[in-house]
């Protein structure tokens, strides 16, 4: 009996049934290049020699790594990419003012379930929390699906995390993958699809279940995913007037492991450096910091930014320490706008951004000195990620990161 993966890569190859293990060559259904992967995506596709790309309307360009543009290298980037962009006519081409691509596909009825979905992105895994199979590739990869429409692909097997129990006060789904990563390490699901099930992840929103799969990349994952239920379809149809189909997994698959998970003792979470399995409850964490970052494809959304004005309102950013808050989204952003958000950040000492990716990469907005310690709530922590490889980057949720930048190290919020 076969998983959800094994299901949507079936259907998008043309076959009645596929195992883990088969190749497939599958029909790409949304494909994504932004602006620091697609330069050299457009290069590869241009020796190609293809004259138009396969179907201009499921092809995908947001603008959200160096964004405005950072450098004159980067101003040549969104050079390249608008000129594609109108050359081939593409539809959906999001400039600098749009946001994270991981936000803004399916925030904008780019992804809805049964899909398969590539992105020249390692995050491209956040879009199995709408039930699609979705992953990353390489630039030269993405150049053959702008040509042809397709792709091939090995049919993974299933690691489904069977998570239950309630979570306590102050303990968010950041704190769940952190401690998953922990538990089964940075390659302990490799080249698999990391399903994620039980009551836990029933009851959670759609950007919590967005956290999870985010971070599938983080311990190996060729895809994260969650099954499809009332929630994805209100979430979908509110957004998309695209076709999809409900695939769930048989739990009887012989290419499924189970993996139970009770997170009702579950305390806040922290990767410490320099890897993103160095997982320890925050309580066992004494570590003063420079930076926070609020933001990111993990946890940028709403939901994040009123967890932590939550904590922030009436209080102020500790001295010594600088916390910079970016918004997934335009929407993101006029929603905190009109929640009244943004002014308790800035009341409280933080500085906002325009949506983009921020220090995520190292490489713009914020980045991080020798010897300075970053706490983040985004989803890497490897040396140089937010800048000198000689600084520190921890990880946690919005929560943890707003009660640490008041106290001017890591605590666990109260």
């Amino acid at each position: 009996m076969p998983t959800m993966s094994e299901k949507i890569l079936a259907k998008a190859s043309g076959k009645n049934q596929v195992e883990a293990g088969d190749i497939v060559i599958a029909n790409i259904d949304v494909a994504m290049a932004h602006d620091l992967t697609g330069p050299l995506s457009v290069e590869s596709f241009e020796k190609i020699g293809t004259e138009k790309v396969w179907d201009s309307s499921k092809i995908v360009i947001p603008f959200d790594h160096q964004v405005p543009a950072d450098s004159i290298d980067s101003a040549k980037n969104h050079m390249i990419m608008r000129k594609f962009v109108k050359e081939q006519g593409i539809e959906n081409f999001y400039d600098v003012n749009a946001g994270v691509c991981h936000q803004i596909l399916p925030e904008l009825g780019h992804v809805v379930p049964g899909e398969v979905v590539v992105g020249a992105d390692s995050h491209t895994c956040t879009h199995g929390a709408l039930g699609a199979f979705s992953t990353g590739i390489g630039s030269t990869d993405m150049a053959m699906v702008f040509s042809e429409g397709n792709l091939w692909f090995k049919v993974p097997e299933t690691n489904r995390f069977n998570i239950t129990g309630k979570l306590k006060e102050n303990v968010y789904a950041k704190d769940v993958i952190l401690n998953i990563i922990g538990q089964v390490s940075v390659d302990g699901s490799t080249y698999k699809a990391c399903e994620f099930a039980g009551q836990t992840v029933s009851d959670m929103s759609i950007s919590d279940r967005m956290v999870l799969c985010n971070m599938a990349i983080e311990m190996g994952g060729k895809t994260g995913l969650v099954e499809p239920d009332k929630k994805t379809i209100n979430y979908v149809e509110k957004r998309s007037n695209k076709p999809y189909k409900v695939f769930k997994t048989d739990l009887n698959s012989s290419s499924l492991n189970i993996i139970d998970i009770d997170v009702s003792d579950l305390e806040p979470q922290v990767a410490c450096p320099h890897h993103v399995d160095n997982v320890k409850p925050v309580s066992e964490v004494d570590q003063e910091i420079d930076q926070v970052f609020l933001g990111s494809c993990t946890n940028g959304r709403l939901s994040d930014l009123r967890d932590a004005a939550k904590i922030l309102k009436g209080n102020k950013v500790a001295n010594g320490v600088r916390m910079l808050v970016i918004p997934a989204s335009k929407e993101i952003y006029s929603k905190a706008l009109d929640e009244g958000l943004l002014k308790i950040f800035v009341d409280a000492g933080a500085l906002v951004s325009a949506p983009c990716c921020g220090p995520c990469l190292g490489g713009h907005t914020g980045i991080i000195g020798p010897d300075e310690v970053s706490l983040s709530t985004s989803n890497r922590n490897f040396k140089g990620r937010q800048g000198s490889p000689d600084g520190k980057v921890y990880l946690s949720s919005a929560a943890v990161a707003a009660a640490s930048a008041i106290e001017g190290k890591i605590v666990v919020p109260e």
